[in-house]
């Protein structure tokens, strides 16, 4: 009988994957350790200190870039899953139509857009609000962050729908539930795990982007990824490497919470 093929077989498969390992994590956990560095190089090692992690802290630029991006994110986020519920029940809970998969794929196309062309479009639609309205507040960085997590938050949502069972919707109906009580009692009680799996999603995308930030911002705007680039277009400092270490923590954190959520939901 002849095996399946697996590709783990292949010759060279486990030291091509060795290596993209290391040369993935490798920096990071450099950076990591060097945050802890007692004296100011990056290459050398003084021995162990938090001074750079206390530096950061004390720091009221970076507290306030700091509370800028959670706000952002949090905001950005729920906006974003709030859209994404209705879109992906639209998409999943009614029969076929014409364009229904032009729809999704608009949806989506965030996600297939490279994001540098996406900035460029929203700085051009921006500029021109701008302009004509004289606003130039934190909505723009509202909207733009909202636009771009959408997808990222209707694909866990969407693959929820699609796992639940149709006819507990039926069986409500037939007891007399309208549209709205089925809904509320029977549909989103057993959505919550992928609308918590695209929230957090979302808030980390939001909470990482770049791209998008740095072509909508205005003065006076910096999110905490955007006042870190400044940083080190002037001097790489172990604070930035502290900062660094605490950023990728807290997206752990939530990619760790995403996973084990999708993971109990499967």
């Amino acid at each position: 009988m002849a095996r399946s093929y697996d590709v783990r077989r292949l010759p060279g498969f486990g030291a091509i994957a060795v290596l993209t390992f290391i040369l993935l994590y490798l920096p990071i956990l450099v950076l990591v350790v060097f945050s802890f560095n007692a004296g100011p190089s990056q290459s050398q090692w003084d021995g162990f200190s938090l001074q750079w992690y206390v530096a950061a802290f004390g720091n009221q630029q970076v507290q306030d870039v700091s509370i800028r991006s959670l706000w952002l994110a949090t905001v950005a986020a729920g906006i974003a899953t709030a859209l994404a519920v209705p879109a992906a029940l639209a998409t999943t809970r009614v029969s076929r139509f014409p364009g229904q998969t032009m729809i999704y794929a608009l949806i989506n196309q965030p996600l297939v857009v490279p994001e540098i062309v996406t900035g460029i479009a929203l700085l051009i639609v921006v500029a021109w609000v701008k302009v004509n309205s004289g606003y130039s507040g934190m909505a723009y960085l509202v909207l733009a962050h909202t636009a771009f997590c959408i997808p990222f938050a209707y694909l866990p949502i969407r693959a929820r729908l699609e796992t639940l069972d149709p006819t507990l919707e039926t069986a409500a109906a037939d007891l007399y539930a309208n549209p709205w009580q089925a809904f509320r009692y029977i549909t989103l009680p057993l959505l919550v795990p992928g609308i918590a799996a695209g929230f957090m999603l979302g808030f980390v995308i939001s909470l990482d982007t770049v791209v998008i930030t740095e072509f909508v911002k205005s003065a006076g705007q910096d999110t905490l990824p955007t006042y870190m680039l400044g940083q080190l277009r002037r001097v790489i400092t172990p604070e930035m490497n502290a900062i660094a270490t605490l950023f990728l923590a807290l997206s752990l954190l939530f990619v760790t919470a995403f996973f084990l959520i999708t993971r109990k939901r499967g």
